[in-house]
């Protein structure tokens, strides 16, 4: 792996709005390995605000949608957003089509390698599973980018094509045991992950899932271009308003024959979640670019500038590691609110301290990319 660490002026104009939602949303996906959502579904909590808060930071069991099942669509998304300003940067520099085109395939490579190596480390063994974020990202990042010069319309049709084909291999699979279209560890994405002994019977997740979730990117795409293109801010905040009203409308509709189902990326799933991302986008833009409410985001911004290297580290060990040295600290200062809180005041501050470890390379000006 070559890392390049640079602080090199962007070559196109900095879309504030985008450092913020991808920093935010990094900042949740590592609060979840300091445990903290664990700790707000405390048994001693239940019934409180803090719980029912709590439980929107978990998956749905199944068929419903809560605000942790968003987290992956963002991140899919904003790498797709990414992509247009990334690729015109490298133009700039005098780099050809051909040379972007391996840098992709290397850099889609070496997602999968850190995805299938967080499960390996989380299981102790081998394994090659693609349920995870960065394994099934090297896969929708790979064909967003080979779709990215094709026409717009070319891009939404080839994305809905993937939803139109994932519905029909769920709905018509023939293997029995594995034909029940939307019944847990009995469809196809079961069957598939059996073949390769990948399968997440207790999960329920399934690798199949890069195949619909590839469209998240693929968006991602379309909404770059629109934010580097000639229209006003106006009338792009407007299109994205559009796109994700419709998305969440045509999702939930297709909720009443399609169940929602994260798990296993269900094509209503995926255009409701669409939906909520693109109008998260518009929000963002609207505060950030359009209102310039621009201070109080580097908080969140600054997670975002190195945002797959406090992943991994938050991941491998690193948020235990900080835990594990302030526990006696944390529990000794917060002790007298309780267990239960005392536990969520120490895992808010293994966020933090995982916040500053971003915050000091910022200062350093280190940005480590792949």
């Amino acid at each position: 792996m070559k890392n390049n660490i640079q602080n090199a002026s962007p070559l196109v104009e900095r879309l504030f709005s985008l450092d913020f939602f991808r920093g935010m949303t990094m900042f949740l996906l590592i609060a979840e390995s300091t445990h903290l959502y664990a700790q707000l579904i405390d048994p001693q909590l239940e019934g409180s605000l803090i719980y029912t808060i709590g439980m929107q930071f978990h998956h749905h069991p199944w068929n419903g949608l809560r605000f942790w099942d968003l987290i992956q669509p963002f991140f899919m998304f904003i790498v797709g957003v990414a992509i247009p300003y990334s690729f015109s940067n490298r133009i700039k520099r005098g780099q050809t089509y051909a040379q972007i085109r391996r840098h992709t395939i290397k850099r889609s490579l070496l997602l999968l390698f850190f995805g299938w190596s967080l499960y390996c480390i989380s299981i102790g063994k081998i394994g090659f599973h693609f349920q995870n974020v960065l394994a099934q990202l090297s896969v929708t990042y790979l064909i967003a980018f080979l779709l990215m010069n094709k026409p717009a319309r070319v891009q939404i049709i080839i994305s809905l094509l993937l939803l139109v084909l994932t519905e029909t291999i769920y709905r018509l699979f023939p293997v029995e045991g594995f034909n029940h279209a939307f019944v847990a560890n009995e469809n196809f994405g079961t069957w598939l992950d059996l073949q390769y002994g990948g399968a997440d019977l207790r999960g329920h997740w399934v690798s199949f899932n890069a195949v619909p979730t590839t469209a998240h990117t693929i968006w991602g795409v379309l909404a770059g271009q629109l934010l580097m293109s000639k229209k006003t801010n106006m009338q792009k905040l407007k299109t994205l308003l559009i796109a994700g009203l419709i998305g969440v409308v045509a999702g939930y509709s297709l909720g009443f024959v399609t169940p929602i189902i994260k798990r296993i990326c269900t094509s209503s799933f995926i255009l409701a979640s669409g939906g909520w991302t693109f109008l998260a986008l518009a929000f963002s833009f609207w505060l950030i670019d359009i209102m310039k409410q621009r201070k109080w985001t580097l908080f969140f911004a600054i997670v975002g500038m190195n945002p797959l290297f406090i992943y991994l580290f938050a991941n491998v060990g690193g948020a235990d590691f900080v835990e594990h040295i302030i526990h006696p600290y944390s529990m000794a200062v917060f002790g007298w609110t309780g267990t239960a809180i005392a536990k969520i005041l120490t895992s808010m501050s293994v966020l933090f301290l995982l916040w500053y470890i971003c915050y000091w390379m910022y200062k350093k000006k280190i940005f480590i990319r792949i």
